[in-house]
């Protein structure tokens, strides 16, 4: 009989294209991935892996064997998910991953009332961009994923995921406290239309969005500078050097010389939970999204903002 280990371990180095990427994601060294990979072959009477470069490709027979080895993974967690809603306990590991203002501004008071309510779930966060946390998703290396998309960039959901969407986040222009438009109760995007910006890097979802924003309304975005960090974008708008659009989620302290202002009609991002149709019976996501859900309510319905 195959080794459910080591399918897996075949399917990902498929899905990563690479011994290191598989070792990455499965937390193991090279020479372990190399050694399963070397047993399996053994076990079925092929080679599964190739040498190309300096590097490996899967052969046709292991894209054959790890084809199949995703719908064995997949039953294999959809009868597990079966028999641990029967059991009902919430317990165990799970990985969740969240984008950064979601893992600053939602994911602490998560994580805080799933080790108080269910000690026995042990919850690991790491920091990841949607389509990096969506791939991971996919291969099996996360439980949840929190994820954003933007309404001129939706995000791509693929077959075999579900989702629960957990917020409009809205987010409002970041202005020099000296600036004429500093004092108003909300801007139109068209009064932004003339304004050097603070952005983020081409090819960002951010950086995506207000170009085609300000574009519908016949203005182009000058970015003059870029930033990752909001914080970082925000300590440049307090030196004058432009504005810059700052979601309300996870919202790093604003400095004393900048106003944030609402911007009419208000844009907003949606943040939603993502995890496996497998694993959907069992206890430890399924707490997991509703406390997920439950919190993100709270936050809406209070309509944090640290900057205003």
């Amino acid at each position: 009989m195959l080794n459910l280990e080591r399918l897996r371990v075949l399917h990902t180095v498929w899905t990563t294209g690479s011994v290191g990427g598989a070792a990455a994601a499965l937390h193991v060294t090279t020479s372990a991935v190399s050694q399963q990979i070397a047993r399996l072959e053994r076990e079925v009477g092929q080679h599964l892996v190739e040498r190309q470069g300096r590097g490996v490709r899967v052969t046709e027979a292991g894209a054959v064997l790890a084809r199949s080895a995703a719908e064995v993974l997949t039953l294999v967690e959809r009868v597990e998910a079966g028999l641990a809603g029967h059991r009902g306990v919430v317990a165990g590991p799970l990985a969740v991953a969240a984008f950064a203002t979601a893992a600053r501004g939602l994911l602490p008071g998560v994580l805080a009332r799933l080790r108080a309510g269910w000690p026995d779930l042990d919850v690991a966060l790491s920091e990841q961009e949607p389509d990096a946390a969506v791939a991971a998703l996919r291969r099996g290396h996360l439980d949840v994923a929190v994820v954003q998309d933007w309404a001129d960039d939706v995000l791509a959901v693929p077959e075999g995921l579900s989702r629960r969407h957990l917020l409009d986040d809205p987010f409002d222009v970041a202005l020099p406290a000296g600036h004429p438009l500093a004092g108003r109760t909300a801007v139109a995007v068209t009064d932004l239309a003339g304004e050097d910006w603070i952005g983020w890097s081409a090819g960002q979802i951010c950086h995506d969005w207000l170009f085609a924003t300000l574009r519908r309304h016949g203005a182009q975005a000058r970015i003059r500078h870029t930033a990752s960090e909001h914080s970082t974008q925000l300590a440049l708008v307090a030196a004058g050097l432009g504005a810059a659009v700052i979601p309300r989620l996870g919202r790093d302290p604003v400095p004393p010389s900048v106003r944030m202002v609402p911007i009419d009609p208000q844009p907003t991002r949606r943040v939603f939970a993502l995890w496996r149709d497998s694993a959907a019976a069992r206890p430890a996501v399924a707490t997991a999204v509703d406390v997920l859900a439950e919190h993100a309510a709270r936050l809406a319905a209070a309509d944090v903002d640290t900057g205003r």
